[in-house]
Formats: structure tokens, sequence, C-alpha cells
């Protein structure tokens, strides 16, 4: 773990990377990844196996998937989800309250805050367009479809539109209103199924409002979230660990269940994923540093290459964030006054991969269980996704509890991530490339639009 940070709120924060592989205390042998990779392989194998033996019927094939995987499934499914709520509000209070004194934060917070927001708006969009566009989830025969649907969606559109701001007799604005404001932030933490929106919006204020404040009398409560924070990425790391064993039984569920179709339907899923994230990086991105820094985006790309390969094999945003802040000074020139805040900001809060990957992967799994989220409800969603970019850690597999709450959210039963779980670490690589990548693109243009010459040495690192 890397030594205390001073953070602009005032206090330490330690960039946590305990979910990453290469840390001190990950165990020896063979990298988490790779155990993920494996029960993946054995799980989905052997439930394809029992599947074409003994059909998707047979007495004693049901019994294990009743008596023995569904239930190491749902172990690891609750246990992950018992975090959510500590690690999100925990982390997004204190990404937000990290930004500093917003009354005297001046143009270059206010630039990154602007560009944070419509930039990650734009990811979101992009997915949820490519997503609509391809229907990874009804790419499947339609007998498994129905059969998808009867396993997890039972009253899922009723419970839909209720969880999302379905027919009500308030008024639109009112509706609005109660839909996204809390009456009671404690209650909205405390049922079966979080309230997502009611607490991110809490933490938001809670956020901002410590900004206002002396930091004398913000610091004891940010340390202890600080602290929060830091204890739930711990637990997650541990319950992370089961994700082997997990992932093999939820497969094994699956495949015996519905067969070979339902991986093609998932490499559909994967191949949805990915083409948002090419999107987003060669087109925006590359728009972003040719208008808004005046760099050609060629040259940008080659001189971070270094913060992409790191950023792609750890997987962890924070861990990157050493060298993304090294490179920004030396290759791209940006000065350090402005990197040393975009940067440390941008670990926290501009992480516009996660927030396209959590898009499309709710959408792809409603669209396996039969749900049709309607364009209202696919707008909540995106609003979840984007401010869970801010509330979601910045190290391996961060997001999945975050996905696991809004699916139960929507009405959906949270087993469906268990068809995800095997992939989801190649895509963490990739999408995490696409958050870091986002940083320096952010750091670019605020250098640029203060008036500062970019490129002014030749590439060293």
């Amino acid at each position: 773990m890397e030594a205390p940070k001073s953070d602009p709120s005032g206090f330490e924060r330690e960039v946590t990377t305990d979910l990453d592989d290469t840390t001190a205390d990950a165990p020896k042998g063979m990298p988490l990844h790779k155990r993920i990779f494996l029960g993946l392989a054995v799980g989905a194998a052997s439930g394809l196996t029992a599947n074409a033996l003994l059909g998707t019927d047979h007495p004693q094939l049901q019994w294990v998937v009743t008596n023995i995987t569904q239930p190491i499934g749902a172990l690891f499914l609750r246990l992950l989800v018992m975090m959510v709520v500590p690690l999100v509000f925990s982390a997004l209070v204190v990404g937000v309250a990290g930004v500093g004194d917003v009354r005297k934060i001046g143009r270059v917070g206010v630039k990154t805050l602007v560009y944070t927001i419509v930039i990650s708006a734009i990811s979101v969009a992009i997915g949820l367009t490519v997503v609509n566009t391809i229907r990874p989830g009804e790419r499947i025969a339609p007998e498994t479809a129905a059969a998808l649907a009867a396993q997890y969606g039972p009253e899922a559109n009723e419970r839909v539109e209720g969880a999302l701001g379905g027919e009500s007799r308030a008024a639109p604005l009112t509706q609005v209103i109660e839909t996204l404001i809390p009456s009671n932030p404690f209650a909205a933490a405390a049922s079966a199924t979080p309230n997502l929106l009611h607490l991110m919006f809490f933490a938001l204020v809670l956020g901002i409002s410590a900004t206002l404040v002396r930091p004398a009398v913000a610091a004891p409560m940010l340390s202890m979230l600080d602290s929060v924070f830091a204890i739930a990425s711990k637990a997650i790391d541990w319950i992370m660990r089961l994700a082997p064993y997990a992932v093999a039984a939820l497969l094994f569920s699956s495949t015996a269940s519905f067969g070979l179709d339902l991986l093609k339907t998932l490499a559909w899923y994967v191949v949805t994923v990915l083409l948002g994230l090419a999107l987003h990086m060669f087109g925006v991105y590359s728009a972003s540093v040719a208008f808004l820094a005046r760099i050609s985006p060629f040259e940008f790309f080659r001189r971070i290459r270094t913060v992409m390969l790191t950023a792609f094999s750890t997987s962890s945003s924070n861990a990157t964030l050493p060298t993304a802040l090294e490179v920004s000074e030396i290759n791209l020139g940006v000065p350090r006054q402005i990197n040393s805040f975009v940067l440390t900001v941008g670990a926290t809060m501009n992480q516009n991969g996660t927030a396209l990957y959590e898009g499309v992967t709710v959408l792809f799994l409603a669209q396996l269980a039969g749900v049709d989220l309607s364009v209202t409800q696919q707008l909540l969603v995106a609003y979840l996704a984007i401010i869970g970019g801010i509330g979601t850690a910045g190290v391996p597999s961060g997001s999945i509890p975050f996905i696991i709450v809004v699916l139960a959210s929507i009405g959906l039963n949270p087993a469906l991530i268990g068809i995800i779980l095997g992939v989801d670490r190649i895509l963490d690589m990739c999408r995490t490339t696409l958050n870091v990548t986002g940083d320096l693109t952010a750091a670019a243009y605020v250098a640029r639009s203060e008036g500062f010459e970019l490129l002014k040495s030749p590439q060293r690192i």
C-alpha cells in the first residue's frame, strides 16, 4: 500500500489498492483474476456437460443446483450486498468533499468538475445507445429467454415501475422530487433493498456541505468516512477471494439450466461493452484532446501509453495514479499544480469507463430477465451510473457491489450478476484504461485552457 497522500479537503487519504493482485498482502500463487477465469471455465464446462448428458429437468441436476451451487452463489452475493451501503456512501461523500472548498476552488476546479460531468454523461449515453442498438440480452433463443424470464423476472416489470418512477398520481415535478430526494436517508440505507437514488443524493449533499465549513469541523467526519471506505474495501477484498468458487457455482447453475445459448449472449454482451468503450476512447477522447487541448490525438495516445498499460494490467485507477502524475507532467507538459489536483480527484470521481460499463450491464441483465425499461427509467439508470462513477472504488471489481444493488433497486434478481462475473475481469481492465485516459484528457484540457503550452519536451517515459 502506498503512503498517505495529501487531499484537498485537508485530511490525509491513503491510495487503496487492496483488491489489486499485486499488493504486498496478496496471497501467493495464482493471481485472483486467473483463478476467476479458471472458475469460469470449470463452471461453464461442467454445467454444459451436465446439461448435455442429463437434460435441464433431470432431478439430480436440479437437486445439485438448488442445494449446492445456488446457495454458494447466494452466499457470495449477500456478502457483497452487505458492504454496498458503507462503501458507496463513504466513497461518495469523501470523493465530493475531496474537491475542496467550492468557494475557493477557482477556475481549475470548476473546469474539472464540468468536464467530468459532461464526459461521464456522454459515456453513459454511448453505452445506452450501443446496448439498445445491439440488444445483446435478446440475442438468445426464445425458449431460453422464456426460461430466464421465468427464473429471474417474476413480477419484475411491476417492481421496476415502482422502483424507478412508474405511474403515480403525483404531479410530474413532485414525482421527480420524491424519486430523487429522501425524506429519511437512514430509512433509504436500512431497507432490505437500499434506495441508491436517495442514498447517493444524501451523500452528495453531505459531501458538498463538508466543503462549506471550516476544515477543522469537517475533518473528523471525513476522516471517519475515509476509514469506513478503507475498511469496507478490505472487506470486499476478502469477499472477492471467494469469487472463483462463486463464479464456478453460478456459471454451473446458469449453463446447466440454460445451456450453450447463454454463453452466446454473454459473448454479445462483451462485444457491446468493448464497442462502447472503444467509441468513447477513440471518438470522444480524440475529439477532446484535438479541440479542447489542441494536440494531436495520435501524439497524445503515444505519449501516455505507459499509463494505459499500467491501468490495463492493474485494473486500478488508484494504483495507476503515481504513473499518471509523472507521465502527465513529463510527457504531456501539464504543470504539477494542475495535474496534482485534476488527476487525484479524477482517480476517484472521473470514471467514465465504469459509468458506461454499469449502464450497459444493468440494461443487458434487464433484457435477459425480459424487463423492458422505458426511456425515463433508463435515464434514471444513467443518473445512477454517472453518480456511481464517483461512488465506485477505484480498485479491481469495485463496481460489482454497486451493480448488484442497482439490480435489486429496479426489481431484478441480483443473482443475475453471476452471469457476467466470469468475464468482468477483462472488462475491468479495459474500463480502467478508459478511466485513467479520461483523467489525462481532463488534465490536458484544463492546462491548455489555463494558457499552458503542452508537449514542450520529447517523450521520456
